[in-house]
Parts: structure tokens; sequence; C-alpha cells
């Protein structure tokens, strides 16, 4: 079935075409989502929390504005985030395990493979280190601007123009 059929049946609140949008897209959320949160479980509860948003506010989905899979990972990445900066999900993170900063740093070169179910990893490593590291940062790790400014000791206006330069890049390789 077309993709656009598929969103505009789901917009029309079919139930069948949720289900095959789910199964399409939820292996790539969760990956997305665990990449910021770093917790299994409250990755699974994001995605759901995700996917309800998304059919409640199908409507506001416009083809123009971008690809349903983008404007679906923007929502779960914002939730994601929105869940870290939370008082409970820090006040859960205080005593937390040793293997869990051994985890990020032995992953912080790498993205995690359930972020690339739809193959966008293959793009991002045709990418210039420099643009590799600011999307893995933004995109895959969740951090905000200011965040991946400090961590790479770069100034935000420059992180700014390499994640748009970055991504018109990423985009034009998606296009051809």
């Amino acid at each position: 079935m077309q993709l656009e059929t598929l969103i505009s049946q789901f917009q029309q609140k079919d139930e069948k075409a949720f289900e095959s949008l789910y199964n399409m897209y939820s292996e790539s959320m969760h990956g997305v989502i665990y990449n910021i949160v770093r917790d299994n479980d409250i990755a699974g509860e994001i995605m759901q929390d995700v996917f309800i948003k998304v059919w409640h506010n199908s409507s506001s989905y416009s083809p123009e504005k971008g690809r349903f899979f983008t404007w679906i990972l923007n929502i779960a990445r914002n939730a994601a985030i929105d869940k870290t900066r939370s008082k409970a999900f820090k006040n859960s993170k205080k005593n937390l395990d040793a293997e869990f900063f051994v985890d990020i740093l032995e992953n912080n070169e790498n993205l995690n493979d359930k972020t690339d179910a739809i193959g966008i990893s293959k793009y991002v490593k045709k990418l210039a280190k420099k643009c590799i590291k600011v999307i893995e940062l933004l995109y895959f790790k969740g951090y905000t601007q200011k965040e991946a400014s400090e961590t790479l000791e770069m100034p935000i206006g420059t992180i700014k123009t390499r994640n748009r330069n970055c991504i018109k890049e990423l985009r034009e390789m998606l296009i051809k």
C-alpha cells in the first residue's frame, strides 16, 4: 500500500492504518528514544505515549511541511527529551549503577542499531566527521544545541550552522 494512502487512512482514524504505521516505525522510534533516556522500560512507555499522541493529533500532520517519519521522529525525540528533564526522571537517575556510565562511554561513538531500522546510518557515516558528531549528539543522543556546544567545545552558532549544513547534505544524499 502506498504510504500516502496509509497516512490518509490513519488521519481518518483507521485502526489498521495505525497498526501498519506502528509496525513500520515503532522500532526506529524506540531506538531514538532509548538513545536519549537510556532505559528500555521508559523508552517503551514513551514510545507508546508518542503513538497515542500521534493518533490524537494526526490531523496536524501535513505532507507539505515534511515527511511523516520526520514528523513522528520529532515528536518522539521531544517526548524523550521532556522526560529526561522531568524531576521524577532526574530523581530516578541519582543513584545510577556504574554500568550506565560505562555503557554511555562505550556507545558514544556508535549509533544504536535500532535507530538504523530505516537505514539512515549508512548515509550519516558518509558525512564528514564534524557532521557525524553534531548529528549523533543532536538527533540520536537527544542533546540540546547548547549541550552539544559544551560537549564539542564550540560556539553554539557553529553548532547551529553545522547542523543546518549537515542536514542539508544528508537530505541531498537521500534524494539522489
